[in-house]
């Protein structure tokens, strides 16, 4: 894999990741618990859409075949997404959805900080901005898992059994190829080995003031870099893809 094919790989992944959670986030639309958090579940997912967009476009740019954001989104295979496991995961209960937001924005959180400091002038701003919206997305998933942690006996029971049931994908997330080496050595990407401490103090730190207990150990689901998925995201793009593949070329 040469560093252009490692960029766009990369650049790909990251888009999988906001644009397969984001169309999660979206199915809670008009079903929150309370319309406060109704709303504030799908700014969520259109930030990510918009996330999603940026890198899609520079993807494609990159590429250079004359793609779009579109194209990507809509015309490739599941085989061909490279999302992390985690973020295709089920909605379940709120607790299920705050448990998933919490694993994956926290490393999110991460990740963008450090891309500020890409030496790829557009994965820097694409991260800046990604920065700012990820802050917010963070303190809404620690308050509510705190919130529901330390919260009533039910809620507790519930955010705990959220938290054992996700964990298994969370090493996933910081999986990394041949390319991200070498993306790494450029100082285009950021080393996820570096992060995935930083992520357990800060995993660690949220569940114990929430009275939860981290997980420990235990088999761990893999294979998103390979193309590998669980059975959710074939269901996840038969829908978000249903449009463009029964009418190819249509816009609204």
């Amino acid at each position: 894999m040469n560093k252009q094919e490692a960029l766009i790989d990369y650049c790909l992944r990251l888009g999988d990741n906001s644009l397969v959670l984001g169309h999660r986030l979206s199915e809670w639309c008009g079903h929150g618990p309370i319309l406060e958090e109704d709303l504030a579940l799908a700014n969520i997912a259109l930030d990510l859409l918009g996330q999603t967009r940026n890198l899609f476009t520079y993807a494609a740019a990159v590429e250079g075949k004359g793609r779009t954001e579109d194209d990507l989104a809509y015309t490739r295979n599941n085989y061909e997404f490279r999302n992390a496991l985690l973020t295709e995961q089920a909605n379940g209960d709120f607790a299920v959805t705050i448990a998933r937001q919490l694993f994956y924005t926290s490393y999110a959180w991460l990740l963008f900080t450090e891309l500020q400091k890409s030496k790829d002038e557009t994965i820097a701003g694409i991260a800046a901005k990604a920065l700012k919206e990820t802050s917010y997305h963070l303190r809404h998933c620690n308050e509510w898992t705190i919130r529901l942690g330390d919260g009533t006996e039910e809620s507790h029971r519930r955010m705990q059994d959220a938290v054992d049931s996700l964990w298994m994908y969370t090493d996933d997330i910081f999986a990394q190829t041949e390319g991200d080496a070498l993306l790494i050595k450029e100082g285009i990407a950021a080393d996820a080995a570096t992060l995935k401490p930083k992520w357990d103090a800060m995993i660690k730190e949220t569940l114990t003031k929430a009275t939860l207990k981290m997980p420990e150990g235990g088999f761990m689901m893999k294979g998103s870099r390979e193309g590998k998925h669980t059975e959710h995201l074939t269901y996840i793009l038969g829908e978000l893809q249903f449009l463009q593949r029964t009418y190819p070329g249509m816009e609204w």
